[in-house]
């Protein structure tokens, strides 16, 4: 049996996805468009600022209307658009690597086809829910965030921003808000990694990076060497395999690649046969358990686990399989598992528009790359799929009464707060299963927190970390981005709530329904009357 089929009975997980489904004593508000507010007085603060419009901003916007009504909040968006990293990436065949039914919200069921869904689609699908929802009106575009100054005598965030339009200068603008909702992501968008190779100057060719493709690029019928072997290059490789003359991608080390039905048709049967939200309730809880139990196979199991990974390369793959070029030396999981639908690169690479190299790279010629193994790659494009530059907390300059903030020297509560920084969280998702998973638990959790704080009367909280702590880094993760960022990012700690889990059942014990005066959180009384 391959491994992408699950080991478990379909109508266990299921009934499973049934069951937990049902447990919810009121059943969910049906999406209607919320009305935007009235003109907000600028004298006086947000109650909520959040920071980003892409797959997570949207989200936290939805979950503070639903569960925190009357809360004042905007959302400030560095680009033009809604969509975050669906509307940043734009290279050809850009994809998920979750499937969408965890990708996409709870709240929102996918209707499209496909499950291993396109970014249009999913940018597409973002854009509906904000326009559905009336958060569209509340997000100012083009406005970058650069500051966040918290006083504790005002309980107030002043945050400051360069607001950019088409065109026109820079200006800058100022704003206050009371809690801080940081929807950014985890990587720079303005600048990727990027390597320097030996003599690219002589090289007479285009290179390219995926995060910044030019929509002109014309790669039909040319010889194109992709460098990388992550979820990026995974999926450039068959998409630019139907137009070019041949695909190289080049890999100074393998990945662990899996095979994933482009189409669920379990799920479409589903859908034909429930109502849709509770055929995406059943079908995400499904998938949910069926990746945590393959987590866990391959965590416990790894020789078990790329066996069967190898196996079904193999089968793809026919007498065009070699061994080493899908033989990582880590085991898997210690990076992320890329997913290929329907086994489309395999399908590429059998069919000769593609091949794979494993080897380093000596030079750069003027037809191409020259190799430490002596080969010599032909090339008109180059594309470098080298990889993504984290940033942390959006490069924001953060202080706290007047004292620089350096997240490096900071420990994670919960997995979205960080020690001495009050009012504010930030949404950080899986490395092992979708983003939207651990998105939701955190906007679960600060709607919780900010009612909590409402009617008790607190004006600010602070998670206050114990020196005793033994500070761990914040991934068990070796992925070259994590480890290349890994002195910049903050830590966890040796035990709860300091530590950061990649089990959305454990996260979702510790986050949604555990208490929230817990010891850690220090709660300050409001300077104003609390609101009632």
């Amino acid at each position: 049996m391959k491994l992408r089929k699950t080991l478990l009975p379909l109508g266990a997980l299921a009934l499973a996805g049934l069951v937990i489904a049902s447990s919810r004593k009121t059943a969910r508000k049906p999406q209607v468009a919320h009305p935007l507010p009235a003109t907000p007085d600028p004298s006086q603060p947000l109650d909520v600022l959040i920071v980003g419009a892409g797959l997570s901003g949207i989200g936290a916007a939805r979950h503070l209307l639903d569960k925190c009504p009357g809360k004042r909040f905007e959302l400030l968006e560095g680009r033009q658009a809604i969509g975050g990293t669906w509307d940043l990436f734009r290279y050809p065949g850009v994809r998920s690597d979750s499937d969408v039914y965890t990708l996409g919200y709870s709240f929102k069921p996918w209707t499209g086809q496909k499950s291993i869904a396109d970014g249009p689609d999913i940018r597409q699908y973002i854009q509906e829910a904000a326009d559905e929802a009336g958060i569209t009106g509340r997000i100012r575009f083009g406005h970058r965030v650069k500051k966040a100054e918290w006083s504790s005598a005002e309980q107030c965030w002043t945050v400051t921003a360069e607001h950019r339009t088409e065109g026109g200068p820079p200006s800058t603008v100022t704003l206050r808000t009371r809690f801080l909702f940081l929807c950014s992501g985890y990587y720079s968008y303005e600048e990727g990694y990027r390597p320097e190779f030996p003599n690219e100057q002589a090289f007479g060719g285009q290179i390219v990076h995926p995060q910044f493709w030019p929509e002109d690029l014309d790669y039909v019928g040319k010889n194109v060497v992709v460098i990388g072997s992550g979820a990026t290059a995974v999926t450039l490789v068959p998409a630019l395999a139907q137009k070019a003359a041949h695909v190289t991608m080049l890999q100074r080390s393998p990945s662990y690649i899996a095979v994933q039905p482009l189409v669920d048709q379990t799920a479409l049967k589903l859908r034909g046969r429930l109502p849709a939200r509770a055929a995406h309730r059943v079908i995400r809880w499904r998938n949910i358990l069926s990746s945590m139990f393959y987590y866990n196979v391959a965590r416990q199991a790894p020789r078990l686990f790329r066996e069967q990974l190898l196996k079904d390369a193999a089968g793809h793959l026919g007498d065009t399989f070699d061994a080493r070029h899908f033989t990582p030396t880590y085991k898997p999981w210690d990076q992320r598992v890329c997913a290929v639908p329907d086994g489309d690169l395999f399908r590429a690479v059998r069919e000769g528009q593609a091949s794979v190299v494993t080897d380093t790279i000596e030079a750069f010629t003027p037809n191409g790359l020259r190799l430490t193994g002596g080969q010599e790659l032909p090339a008109d494009i180059v594309v470098t799929a080298t990889g993504l530059k984290m940033n942390v907390l959006g490069d924001i300059a953060f202080t706290v009464d007047g004292q620089p903030v350096d997240p490096a020297h900071a420990l994670v509560y919960k997995g979205m707060m960080l020690s001495g920084v009050p009012n504010c969280a930030y949404t950080f998702g899986y490395v092992n299963a979708a983003w939207t998973l651990k998105a939701e638990l955190t906007q679960d959790y600060v709607c919780r927190l900010l009612r909590y704080m409402d009617r008790r009367g607190y004006g600010s909280v602070l998670p206050e970390a114990d020196p005793s702590l033994e500070q761990r880094p914040l991934l068990g993760f070796n992925s070259g981005y994590v480890t290349r960022s890994a002195a910049l990012l903050p830590k966890q700690g040796s035990r709860k709530p300091w530590q950061v889990h990649q089990n959305y059942l454990q996260d979702k014990a510790t986050i949604q329904f555990s208490p929230l005066d817990d010891g850690v959180l220090k709660f300050t009384p409001a300077h104003t009357t609390a609101q009632p």
